[in-house]
This record gives C-alpha cells, sequence and structure tokens, in this order.
C-alpha cells in the first residue's frame, strides 16, 4: 500500500507546551498508523508559554520534522507589546522584556502612538506573519523533495494561512486543507481576543487574506460546527462538503481516571480547578464580582486554584483580590496540569467567545470531573455541555447567574455525586484517536483515495 504523504504546517510544535501544540501533536502521535507517512514543518523557535518534551517522546518517529527558524520576538517581550499597543500598563512584564521592548519605542522617538501604528500596520495579520519567507522556501523544497500528497495548515497564527495561494501557485495540483483551531474574522475583530490589530487596514487585509487563502484550499476544517457556520457563511458559492467539523479532543492515555466524585470533604472545602490560560476571551473580571458576591460562609468553603498563563496584570490582580479562595499555579507541562485536575471537585471553564470551545473542555470531559462553566449563552460550549451533561453553566456576563452557579454547588454537598451524569458513550466519541481516524479518513477523501487503497 501507498501511504498518502502529508505535510502538517504548524508554528509551534512539541517540544514547545500551550494548548496550541496539541492538535498538531495528537495528528502526528496518530497519523501514522493510519497509513499516513507524515512531515511536520514547524519552527525551532516558537513564541510559546513554556516548554513541554513529554509531548514529544509520543510523536513516532517515522514522522519527519522540519524546523526552522523564525524572525519572532521571545514570549515576555511579545506581551509587553501587546499592553503597550492598548495602552495598559505592563506591570508583570520580565525586566528583560521590558528593556528590549522600550528600546523598540526609543527607536521611533519615544512615541508608542507611531510604534502602535508601525507594528500594526506591518505585521499583518499577526507578529509570525515574520515566519512566512522561510517557510513558504522550506514547504517548496518538502514538497518537492518528499512528493507530498497533501498539505494540511493548522492555525492560528492566522498568518500560517497565507502559505496556502503561494503554494498553490507554484503547485496547481496539490491538495492543500486549512484547519482553523479559532475561527479568523469573527473572533479577532467582533471578540477581538485573537486579534493582534483590529484596525480598519488589519480587519480589510484579513477579509481579503482568508478569501484568498480558502479559494487557495481544497477543505477547510473548523473544530466546532459553529465556527463551521460561520466560515462557510463567508463563502455561499462553495460546495457545502468543502467545509467539514472535526473537532478537538482529550487523550485517554494522559489522563487518570477521576479519584473522586464531588462530594463533601473532611474539612468541608470544596476544590474547583482551571486549567489554562487567562486571557481576553477568559478574562475573569465578572466571575470575581461573582465570587465577591457570595456570603461569607459561602467563600470559607471554596478554594479555586488556577494552572497556567495569566496574560494580563490586570486580570491576576482581579483574581489576586479573592484572597484565600484562590491559588495562582502558573504554567505546568500538560502531563502535570492534568494531574492536577484529579484532586478537584469540579473544573472550572470561563469563556466569553460563542464560536470557539476552549482546549480545556475536552479534557475536562475526559478527566471524567464536572464542569461549572461561565460562558457565552448563545455558544457552542453551553450546548456541548448540556448534551454530554458534563456539568453546569451561567452566563459569564451575568454576575447574579454566576453567584448562584456557585451557591447551588456548595449547597449539593453529598448529593453532587448522585446529580452528575455524564453521557460516557457519548464523551469517548471526542478521544483524541478516533477523532485523528476520522480526521485522516477525510483526507483520504479529499485526495481522491481511499484509506488502505494504493494511489491511483
Amino acid at each position: 500500500m501507498n501511504p498518502l504523504k502529508v505535510l502538517l504546517v504548524v508554528y509551534a510544535f512539541p517540544p514547545a507546551g500551550g494548548v496550541g501544540t496539541l492538535r498538531a501533536a495528537s495528528l502526528a502521535r496518530y497519523f501514522p498508523a493510519e497509513g499516513i507517512e507524515l512531515d511536520v514543518l514547524t519552527t525551532r523557535n516558537p513564541s510559546s508559554v513554556g516548554m513541554d518534551y513529554a509531548l514529544l517522546k509520543e510523536i513516532p518517529e517515522e514522522v519527519r520534522v522540519h524546523r526552522t527558524i523564525t524572525i519572532d520576538l521571545p514570549f515576555g517581550v511579545k506581551k509587553w507589546l501587546k499592553s503597550l499597543l492598548s495602552g495598559r500598563k505592563a506591570g508583570s512584564a520580565p525586566a528583560q522584556a521590558k528593556t528590549q521592548a522600550q528600546g523598540a519605542a526609543s527607536a521611533t522617538g519615544h512615541r508608542p502612538g507611531l510604534l502602535k501604528r508601525i507594528l500594526q500596520d506591518t505585521l499583518l495579520p499577526d507578529p509570525q506573519v515574520t515566519w512566512l519567507p522561510i517557510l513558504t522556501r522550506a514547504a517548496r523544497r518538502i514538497v518537492r523533495e518528499r512528493k507530498i500528497d497533501l498539505v494540511l495548515i493548522t492555525g492560528a497564527p492566522y498568518s500560517a494561512y497565507l502559505l496556502a495561494p503561494r503554494l498553490r501557485k507554484t503547485f496547481p495540483q496539490l491538495k492543500i486543507v486549512l484547519d482553523f483551531r479559532d475561527e479568523w474574522l469573527a473572533t479577532a475583530f467582533e471578540v477581538a481576543s485573537f486579534g493582534f490589530s483590529t484596525s480598519e487596514r488589519a480587519r480589510t487585509f484579513a477579509i481579503d487574506a482568508e478569501a484568498e487563502a480558502i479559494a487557495s484550499s481544497n477543505a477547510v476544517v473548523a473544530v466546532t460546527e459553529a465556527a463551521r457556520r460561520e466560515i462557510r457563511s463567508r463563502y455561499p458559492g462553495d460546495c457545502e462538503s468543502k467545509y467539514l467539523h472535526i473537532p478537538n479532543g482529550f487523550d485517554a492515555t494522559r489522563l487518570q481516571p477521576a479519584s473522586n466524585r464531588p462530594g463533601e470533604r473532611a474539612d468541608g472545602k470544596i476544590v474547583v480547578t482551571y486549567v489554562g490560560t487567562i486571557y481576553t476571551s477568559t478574562e475573569p473580571t465578572k466571575f470575581v464580582e461573582a465570587l465577591h458576591a457570595l456570603p461569607a460562609e459561602v467563600k470559607a468553603r471554596y478554594i479555586f486554584r488556577f494552572v497556567g498563563h495569566v496574560e494580563d496584570p490586570r486580570y491576576r490582580e482581579a483574581l489576586l483580590s479573592l484572597g484565600e479562595m484562590v491559588e495562582l499555579k502558573g504554567y505546568m507541562p500538560q502531563r502535570e496540569a492534568l494531574q492536577a485536575m484529579n484532586d478537584t471537585d469540579y473544573v472550572l471553564l470561563i469563556s466569553h467567545d460563542r464560536l470557539n470551545v476552549s482546549a480545556k473542555f475536552y479534557d475536562y470531559l475526559g478527566a471524567g470531573k464536572p464542569i461549572l462553566a461561565c460562558v457565552h449563552p448563545d455558544g457552542d460550549i453551553r450546548r456541548l455541555l448540556e448534551d454530554l451533561r458534563a456539568g453546569w453553566w451561567a452566563n459569564s456576563r451575568d454576575v447574579q447567574a454566576m453567584s448562584k452557579m456557585f451557591m447551588d454547588a456548595a449547597a449539593r454537598g453529598d448529593s453532587a455525586a448522585q446529580q452528575f451524569d455524564p453521557d460516557k458513550a457519548k464523551i469517548a466519541e471526542y478521544e483524541r484517536k478516533p477523532i485523528a481516524q476520522r480526521y485522516a479518513k477525510a483526507l483520504f477523501a479529499i485526495a481522491g483515495r481511499e484509506a488502505g487503497e494504493d494511489a491511483r
């Protein structure tokens, strides 16, 4: 059998850590067993929240990983610049990051307004666009040398999709698939949670760039049905079959079965754990207000543990205002973060996003812990939560509703174990291995072949 030769293009790949690497890492882990000969094209020095070498050990030896240099700013510098551009105080940025970024501002005459305009007009659609020239040359070389059948480009960063029209010009018959881990236009310019720049120039650029990339592709994959519909609606002339929904998932091999179900602890405490980054679309200010509104005797029972990076100093200050109710654990490699969920009564989800589903949601499902979710009332997270019977939710902008959710959780006590009845059969459908198998089957179909069939 001739394998399907696929080139997976991804900005951050293990050992880079963070949730942004997990989808690509799981595809690389499981694709080879599905008849796919996989090459991965990634960066040698991505800007990431940390390193996770355990993820790299899980990539099969037969996967060829090509790493190129990228002219990108270190994570700390990038966060400092982001706060500068938004006019916020970057009090927690590392000293070295401040020094380097302040040097850039000095070079423009100590004028943050001018620096902001220069960066926003140059780094479109995002700072990772500096990788594009190197990425294009490397991708063209690999496609030729490795006789690639199909290129799968996954983002964010959205600048990775700019590769599609460049490859299409060079290889008219090449199959190209765009994988949207986050929907682009509505997410960046309506929710403003991922957009580096939200200027009119940036919006126009993004609209044109997405249209060109999608016109150059054979298929578009979104991780939520809401995102698939949103992207599809912008291109009514395309065939419906071009737009696919293949969700994220959890890796059962990394998760321990829940050691306890919600109920009374000996000390009467209720431990709630959040795993992941706190950033714009998960900002916690209303959540914090809801906790401050709880009666003193209820506050005394709760411990909220946050495992992950807190992007904005304002969010950190808001969480710390909760005093003894909160513990900020910082970034942990994925395996440690998942283990932290085992000793908890509930897991916490905060999301104001109506289109995208946090990757942590699936890990929560796999861990078997009940979810307390502060989410968009019209979003896919709420729909999935109800369909899978995976926990309880409240509107992430409704302080009173969130307070009631935490009051109810505190009142359940021993009865929580009986009230929590997840649909385990449906949840099993979100394991990463069967999802990767489904993805592989879709790629074979896009390439005009069936899985297990010789190339024609």
